[in-house]
């Protein structure tokens, strides 16, 4: 990790401990056990990964902005409410240049 992109490597390591189960009726379902309440259900495996991962970016971005506590991971604290609210901003300003697009 270099520090730059800290929120993409927090969503790679969030990533990494996600787990997968194929469904009686032949879904997926996926879950983030670490980040509570981060699941997706989908028709294959690999539309599950996307939507967990969708799911996990709007986790952490609403988590941020009310200032609610995200855990750890692999020693990567998002926790510090001065770097936090900095990168959160400069996110939201660059979404909402391309929203403009």
């Amino acid at each position: 990790m270099t520090g730059q992109y800290i929120l993409s490597d927090y969503l790679d390591r969030a990533l990494a401990q996600a787990e997968y189960d194929k469904l009686e009726d032949g879904t997926f379902f996926g879950r983030i056990p670490s980040c509570k309440g981060v699941v997706a259900f989908a028709a294959t495996l690999r539309e599950c990964e996307d939507e967990l991962r969708s799911v996990l970016e709007d986790w952490v971005l609403v988590r941020l902005k009310l200032g609610h506590y995200l855990p750890v991971l692999n020693s990567i604290d998002l926790n510090d409410k001065f770097i936090v609210l900095e990168r959160v901003k400069k996110y939201e300003n660059t979404h909402a240049h391309y929203r403009s697009i």
